[in-house]
């Protein structure tokens, strides 16, 4: 195989001269990029020979040395040049670890040169470099102890090795480098690989990217380096964006926030032990409200697997039935095949996959010939048409019935525009689930709001009032408060949630906006015209909100004047992550949707802290739309910290802060039980200075007028805003 090129007093130029092995190249089709394969061959394509020979000129190169790598400008020609190594497979590189004066006599510290982790000594006025790892259990000697026998000693267990040699105890030894002092600083030379090898985990992680994962929340750790590499060197091709967290559950939450924003899976990535389990809240949260999540958990090695190690969890039984798919990757595992399944459930079963990385399996080179999968020929198109029985029999209880209501639940979503054709031909009110609100415009002269616990009066007048129900894509769950009482036609695409909780009349497993459109087409009756009856209702409801926006007992806003100004405000394509508690309910009550907006919430989990998190994924899935958070105090108290993730990203999130210094909700169920309140107060900080500490925008709103204005404010910085509103707990 033709080698590259090795010059000794310039960097490496390299020329494609075969189609075989591996050179640099700009020709962006290697699977390895920007390593060639010769896979431009025939294309119109003309590879480039690259070489430096002045400072400031950019070709291809090993050294590292730029703002731009592989593209080099001479940088390191101050360092010295890199000299081949045997076969050309490696070059041996100089790098500066050191100012002359760092070091005293006597004193050792940890360095890097390149990617090489070297323990530094200085004794008896010489330098001295090995490698920094112990070979006991790998304790950075860089960090241990000289003494006057040039004997460097671990500071986990004393095992000693010269500083100079890296001569250990019983042949035990560590490498040694050549250093030179320059006038300019201290060098030391490694040797360094040409061509990387390519890892399980880079297979796996490109296997994801083809299978559409663009982002990964999560915290790089000891127990998942390797995988962390392999995604590293994708965000540096651009394939995948990776947002680091303050807390393992905010990185879930964000995960889920973002499928629920677009349908697409994120993955969340920690290490084993305490980082993985800290994921399981919000991945309970994906799997309870259908939605595709990936988990990336390392794990301790498989050598002390089972004993009890540090941080060793039994992952694979903890996230068992919290997810629809987990695995361990093996040595000998299909590691491709592994990653495109843990995909693949997760996206037909709509749930989260779990993967479980130890520790020394994501570094194993990956067999010869291994290739990334991806989701071609594997996924079917779902929309599944109903049986002629189902709607034979469905048309005939709509024909027998003169008072029909929609119900449009969070499973109805992409069947909106055909469930409105056929409201309109029925002349049926649409109510919504809570975890539906903003499907349909709450203007729109059929709409009828949210039903059940966060409902308005006109949706529940008018359930009472049907003769039957027609439900598209709800679970009825008993917050939603649908009447199980009522003649049924129940249309999901979900077979097990027809019928879930008790028999109903039409159950019906197809696609649902198909669904409708069939009825639309194919039903032909005479239904009262309900649009009078519900005018009058909303109408009615309008005069009560205005009635509890002016309410003021003197210890803040009321939460109807709040969404009141935030309905006219919220632009109509933002998409708004709200958290759980009185807030949620105010927010499904008197918040005035467009119909383009999107909601998201935590449904069936209803687990406070959700909303900021939720937020942070809404903007990485969808930057260019307009992204509010609508949270309490005690909701925003469980992450608060991810104000800093959202300024370090400059996430352009505007979040609307509800703070009565209370647990509020739980404050009115223990009145409600007739239990004295207890321990539902709370000690905030003001959370407007607060988000002006961590760098973003903070301001705070006591008056009814500064609402308006302050919100337009924090919508227009470009950035993360926070806007903290005082409230009454009990004006909700």
């Amino acid at each position: 195989m033709d080698k590259p090129h090795i010059a000794a007093t310039s960097p490496i130029m390299l020329e494609l001269e075969s189609d075989k092995g591996y050179f640099y190249c700009t020709c962006g089709l290697s699977a390895k990029q920007p390593f060639c394969d010769g896979s431009h061959q025939g294309t119109d394509f003309t590879p480039l020979k690259f070489s430096v020979e002045e400072p400031g000129e950019h070709g291809l190169c090993r050294c590292k040395q730029t703002a731009n790598p592989p593209y080099c400008d001479g940088s390191h020609l101050q360092l010295g040049s890199p000299e081949a190594s045997g076969e050309g497979s490696t070059i041996l590189q100089w790098y500066k670890v050191a100012e002359h004066g760092d070091l005293n006599e006597g004193e050792t510290r940890p360095v890097t040169a390149g990617t090489t982790d070297i323990a530094l000594t200085f004794v008896n006025g010489k330098y001295g470099a090995i490698d920094n790892h112990c070979p006991h259990q790998g304790g950075p000697l860089g960090e241990g102890s000289l003494d006057g026998d040039q004997c460097l000693h671990c500071p986990w267990h004393g095992w000693s090795f010269n500083a100079f040699t890296g001569e250990g105890p019983e042949g035990d030894a560590v490498p040694a480098y050549p250093v030179e002092v320059r006038e300019d600083g201290i060098y030391v030379q490694v040797e360094e690989n040409l061509v990387e090898t390519t890892t399980v985990s880079d297979v796996m992680a490109q296997t994801l990217v083809n299978w559409g994962i663009t982002h990964v929340f999560g915290m790089v750790g000891h127990s998942n380096l390797g995988l962390a590499e392999a995604l590293r060197k994708l965000e540096a091709q651009g394939k995948v964006q990776f947002i680091g967290i303050r807390h393992e559950g905010a990185a879930a939450f964000a995960c889920s926030g973002y499928a629920k924003a677009t349908g697409r899976p994120a993955a969340c990535l920690t290490i084993a032990g305490p980082g993985a389990t800290n994921l399981l809240t919000g991945i309970w949260d994906a799997k309870v409200d259908r939605h595709p999540l990936l988990a990336l958990t390392g794990q301790v090695e498989t050598q002390v697997l089972g004993p009890g190690a540090f941080q060793e969890v039994d992952l694979a039984s903890a996230f068992e039935s919290a997810t629809q798919w987990s695995r361990t990757v093996l040595h000998d595992s299909d590691h491709a095949e592994l990653a495109s399944l843990a995909m693949k459930t997760a996206l037909v079963e709509r749930g989260p996959s779990h993967l479980i990385f130890p520790d020394e399996v994501q570094v194993l080179a990956a067999p010869e010939g291994s290739k990334a999968g991806g989701p071609e020929g594997r996924l079917a198109d779902a929309a599944i048409a109903p049986s002629e029985s189902a709607l034979i029999e469905a048309a005939a209880l709509l024909s027998a019935h003169q008072r029909p209501a929609i119900v449009v639940g969070y499973g109805a979503e992409s069947g909106m525009p055909q469930i409105l054709a056929l409201a309109e031909k029925i002349n049926a009110p649409v109510m919504t689930t809570f975890k539906a609100k903003g499907y349909l415009a709450d203007s729109h002269p059929l709409a009828a709001g949210v039903l059940g616990r966060s409902g308005t009066p006109v949706a529940a007048r008018l359930m009472a009032e049907s003769d039957m129900l027609l439900v598209f894509g709800a679970s009825f769950s008993k917050h939603t408060g649908i009447d199980d009482h009522l003649p049924t036609i129940q249309v999901d695409l979900d077979r097990m949630t027809l019928g879930k909780f008790h028999p109903v009349t039409v159950p019906v497993w197809a696609d649902i906006g198909l669904t409708a459109q069939v009825l639309q087409t194919n039903i032909e009756a005479e239904w009262e015209d309900r649009r009078p009856r519900l005018a009058g209702l909303r109408a009615d409801w309008q005069a009560e909100k205005e009635r509890r926006r002016n309410k003021d007992q003197g210890h803040g806003l009321a939460s109807a004047l709040v969404f009141h100004a935030l309905s006219g405000l919220v632009p109509d394509n933002a998409i708004i992550a709200v958290d759980v508690g009185n807030n949620t309910y105010s927010f499904g009550r008197y918040f005035e949707c467009s119909g383009q907006q999107k909601v998201l919430m935590s449904g069936y989990l209803g687990s406070i802290g959700f909303g900021y998190p939720a937020a942070m994924g809404a903007w990485a899935a969808c930057p260019d739309r307009p992204i509010i958070c609508i949270s309490g105090d005690g909701g925003f108290g469980q992450y608060m910290a991810e104000l800093t993730t959202a300024v370090k990203y400059n996430m352009n999130i505007t979040h609307v802060l509800l703070n009565n210094s209370e647990l509020g909700k739980i404050s009115k169920e223990q009145r409600a039980g007739h239990w004295k309140v207890w321990q539902t107060s709370l000690h905030n900080p003001e959370f407007a200075e607060y988000a002006t500490l961590c760098g973003a925008k903070g301001e705070r709103v006591t008056a009814p007028g500064d609402i308006g204005p302050a919100f337009e404010r924090a919508l227009a910085h470009q950035g993360p805003a926070l806007l903290e509103l005082i409230t009454d707990a009990e004006l909700i």
